[in-house]
């Protein structure tokens, strides 16, 4: 069964916990650090360390995995010009619906991200809340991180996070959660296959679909998705081999040292000196 079909239109709600300004601010602060900013330019500038080649596309930002765009508009509003990349229809659609009401410039492209395409380089890309724990092989990780190369301006910097083997198979794997809410209520069931280090989360949603006060109906869905995990040192390897440079990796919880029980890690990486924007990729 695709993901996030019926339950694209609950998302936000039971997402609702969340801490996207907290995620944007920390994905700000790495952009400053880096390069991808006006005021890292202009001290860069000053000091004399910046080369310039982020002049043109330093705002220029690829949401990879965007879902419905919470975190994108966030950007956007930061002054970032931003363009949203998911592969699922109904999500997307709830992205551009969002966009309409703000009004903000957000380019959406509905596809997938192991064949993304774009028209010209940008200066970041980030690929958040285990969008790349999605793909179950590592080949398309690879595939994902060499378009991610190709697609980056010079020196531009890649963000991404992902869920740990440790997590699928120490937290969360063979658990069962749920929650009961007033419109909403969802069970959240965990099937970890340790072979294949995969974890499968089969949801069961009840959403109120009419009636009154005292006889609501309910309308029951159900979606099946798979995630795999992977280790830091894979992930530096698929870097390496996709021509992008490790930079540093945090542990997602504590922004400090990734240890053997992170459940959660971000890695940034830079594109590679010895390729060039625009590379065709095999």
């Amino acid at each position: 069964m695709d993901a996030y079909t019926d339950f694209a239109q609950v998302y936000d709600e039971l997402m609702d916990d969340t801490p996207y300004e907290e995620w944007c601010a920390f994905l700000i602060d790495l952009f400053r650090k880096y390069g991808v900013d006006d005021i890292s330019r202009e001290k860069g500038k000053q000091e004399g360390e910046m080369d310039g080649n982020l002049s043109q596309e330093r705002n220029s930002v690829l949401d990879l995995g965007c879902g419905t765009g919470t975190l994108t508009e966030l950007l956007a509003r930061k002054g970032y010009d931003m363009i949203g990349v998911d592969n699922a229809q109904e999500m997307l659609q709830i992205a551009m619906e969002k966009r309409e009401r703000s009004g903000l410039d957000i380019l959406y492209l509905l596809q997938d991200m192991r064949e993304f395409e774009l028209y010209g380089t940008v200066g970041a890309v980030i690929s958040v809340c285990d969008s790349l724990n999605y793909l179950l092989e590592e080949d398309d990780i690879l595939q994902t991180f060499r378009l991610v190369n190709n697609y980056l301006y010079p020196q531009g910097i890649f963000i991404f996070d992902f869920n740990t083997v440790y997590k699928y198979a120490v937290v969360i794997g063979d658990a069962t959660i749920a929650e009961n809410r007033e419109d909403c209520s969802f069970i959240w069931e965990n099937y970890y296959h340790e072979e294949q280090e995969i974890n499968e989360y089969d949801l069961t949603v009840f959403v109120a679909a009419g009636g009154n006060a005292q006889d609501v109906v309910f309308r029951r869905f159900q979606e099946v998705h798979y995630q795999r995990g992977y280790r830091l040192e894979q992930m530096r390897e698929l870097l390496a081999r996709a021509g992008l440079d490790f930079v540093e990796a945090l542990d997602a919880d504590t922004h400090g040292t990734v240890t053997d029980e992170s459940e959660r890690v971000y890695v940034v990486a830079r594109k590679g000196a010895e390729t060039t924007a625009n590379q065709r990729v095999e």
